[in-house]
């Protein structure tokens, strides 16, 4: 099931948020994306960026997503940034791997301050997580110079 319009995906969760059938306060949104607060936040800041298309997980992403995932990135930090968060050197932006994504919806976390994340979400998302993978600044600052930003 690689990708989905939102309307079509009635089980899952993200997709009702992307459809504005939950009660969920969305920061930011778009054509495209959402942003919103992790029921269970890992951080102080914890957002989730979500396309509004169902996407099972970051294994089902294909070359043609680079642009989407470089947008959920930038939307990550627009958020952090709404929020006033201003150390940017201490954030993690990342997405789990399946099985241990919570909700089977491409879904980006960033979380802020990563230094004072508890053990249990250094499990979860810190360095030694073999789980997480981390996106870098460097995905939003290229797509910001090729105009995309």
């Amino acid at each position: 099931m690689g990708s989905q319009d939102a309307a079509g995906s009635g089980d899952c969760p993200f997709c009702e948020i992307a459809k504005n059938n939950t009660d969920t306060e969305i920061l930011l949104s778009d054509d495209e994306l959402l942003c919103f607060r992790d029921i269970k936040p890992g951080a102080t800041h914890h957002y989730l960026i979500i396309p509004r298309t169902h996407i099972d997980n970051c294994k089902t992403l294909q070359a043609d997503h680079i642009p989407l995932v470089e947008r959920m990135v930038q939307m990550g930090w627009q958020a952090l940034e709404k929020n006033k968060v201003n150390d940017t050197d201490d954030v993690r932006m990342g997405f789990h791997v399946p099985p241990f994504s919570s909700v089977p919806h491409l879904h980006l976390h960033t979380l802020a301050p990563a230094s004072k994340m508890d053990f249990k979400s250094q499990i979860h998302y810190g360095p030694k997580s073999h789980w997480f993978i981390t996106v870098s600044r460097q995905s939003a600052d290229s797509a910001e110079s090729s105009g995309q930003g």
